[in-house]
């Protein structure tokens, strides 16, 4: 059996990062491996088209990123007796999960994943791009809806 020392638990805000943050604490646990919480900003797109006074990309950005580092130090704070750090990326969420992976010898990813049906399925999602783009192992936690 694979002993993980790096696990990355990539999160969002809400019900679905606490299933995943849940399922990776009990893994770094039983391994007594490191637990590395990501979670990706996604750029906000610029549209030089509008004539509306809006908060300019950078602004929301800032915001997001700030408020993402609340959650995951508020993560940070609930796991006790784990060795675990966290970090907020900006970009494309799947490009900087393998990415960040890659940077940090992560040993396994985990990951939400909604079961999605018909047309939805061959659309792709994040969940399925780390699948199949990840050098580690990856666990997918089935989120239902």
């Amino acid at each position: 059996m694979v002993a993980y020392k790096r696990i990355l638990a990539t999160l969002d805000q809400g019900h679905d990062g606490e299933l995943v943050c849940q399922r990776a604490a009990e893994l770094a646990e039983r391994y007594s491996a490191q637990l590395l919480l990501l979670h990706v900003v996604e750029y906000v797109p610029i549209d030089l088209g509008s004539e509306l006074m809006l908060p300019q990309p950078m602004e929301i950005e800032e915001s997001l990123v700030a408020r993402a580092k609340d959650y995951l130090a508020d993560k940070v704070k609930a796991l006790h007796g784990i060795d675990v750090a966290s970090h907020v990326e900006v970009g494309v969420t799947k490009l900087e999960i393998i990415r960040y992976a890659d940077d940090n010898d992560v040993d396994l990813i985990v990951i939400g994943r909604h079961s999605r049906h018909g047309i939805f399925r061959l659309l792709g999602s994040t969940a399925n791009a780390i699948l199949h783009s990840a050098h580690c192992d990856v666990l997918a936690v089935n989120i239902a809806e």
